[in-house]
């Protein structure tokens, strides 16, 4: 007898992630927003001196040398963390602990998919609040309607458009519900973006962080929550027990205390895409400004689609990113890796006219 599907999953598009390009072929690849440069150098050296009998045994779940490590970071006590297996856990975690069925969850338009994924995951329904022309997000808006749960990206995704803490507060004096900022982007983003010192004073406020991108920890798969303890001790009762494995652990731990090392990354990040977009906006592209490590850009108007230049540039093993929704077919977004990167890019566009 064929087992029956739970109508909710059965219905379910899930969240796709950028295309991987095909192993042993030469690729640039521009469409997941990871991190050009390798991990610090102290992590390289916490993994070639790992203890192997580390892999024997269960990991700390609660984290707790990383959550120590985190507080000693933030200037916030260990009990207001809570770590997980990359940001996506603890988005999943949040609607799972949070949102219930038929409750309402606003977001802004567009923003990072897997969200609205999430959303339906649970039974949630969606109220999307679009952004204006400019792709800015108005994040008082979001509070109309008296929702369950307000998330937004802070830088946004796929935008990179941010605001400051000051307009975060706002809405946390208007809003009477759950407010989770998803800060993927922050360490990219200027000083006076980041609202993890309002959740001392906010209790509906829950701040998601990751050690994927700036920290070039993608594969390792760390994120973590900072909130109230009343919230984070709410959401380690549906959290996998074992989520983040013992390397881990290990590895964001090295990586936050190398400091200058991700700053210095960082910031030839920053000063790749300010380059890059420079060049593109001399060729007529539309570039969205933008606060994080990648740019969302529409080529000009009467030259090849976004569309055709995603199709033709994977051709070339050029990996970026197309999303086939309304806001955003006519645009590509694009990671920024080193500066021969991006140049071997801009010359392909070059050739394709």
């Amino acid at each position: 007898m064929p087992i029956a599907i739970h109508p909710r999953i059965d219905r379910l598009q899930p969240y796709e992630a950028g295309e991987r390009p095909e192993p042993g072929l030469p690729a640039i690849k521009l469409n997941q927003n990871e991190c050009p440069y390798p991990v610090s150098p102290k992590v390289s050296d916490a993994l070639s001196r790992l203890d192997p009998d580390l892999l024997r045994v269960y990991p700390d779940a609660d984290c707790l040398a990383l959550r120590t490590a985190l507080a000693e970071v933030h200037g916030l006590p260990p009990s207001m963390f809570l770590c997980g297996n990359g940001s996506s856990e603890l988005i999943t975690l949040v609607f799972r602990t949070f949102v219930g069925e038929g409750d309402t969850v606003a977001l802004p338009d567009p923003t990072f998919g897997l969200y609205a994924v999430v959303a339906a995951m649970y039974g949630a329904v969606v109220r999307m609040t679009p952004c204006d022309s400019d792709f800015r997000f108005d994040p008082e808006a979001l509070a109309s309607g008296r929702p369950r749960a307000i998330v937004l990206a802070n830088p946004n995704a796929p935008t990179g458009r941010f605001v400051e803490a000051e307009r975060i507060e706002s809405l946390l004096r208007r809003a009477d519900c759950l407010v989770v900022v998803d800060e993927a982007y922050a360490d990219f983003a200027p000083p006076g973006t980041s609202a993890i010192r309002l959740t001392e004073r906010y209790d509906h406020l829950i701040v998601l962080r990751t050690f994927s991108k700036a920290y070039a920890l993608g594969g390792a798969r760390v994120g973590y929550a900072v909130t109230n303890p009343r919230l984070i001790e709410a959401m380690k009762k549906g959290k996998e027990t074992f989520s983040v494995h013992a390397l881990s652990q290990l590895a964001a731990e090295a990586a936050l205390r190398d400091a200058a090392y991700v700053r210095e990354c960082v910031a030839r990040i920053g000063r790749t895409r300010e380059r890059f977009a420079a060049r593109l906006r001399a060729r007529e592209w539309d570039v969205v400004p933008s606060a994080a490590n990648f740019v969302l850009a529409a080529p000009p108007a009467g030259g090849l689609s976004a569309r055709s230049l995603y199709g033709q540039l994977r051709e070339r093993g050029i990996f970026v990113r197309h999303f086939d929704t309304d806001r955003l077919r006519g645009m590509l977004r694009i990671s920024i890796g080193t500066d021969s990167d991006m140049d071997a890019l801009l010359d392909a566009l070059s050739r394709l006219g």
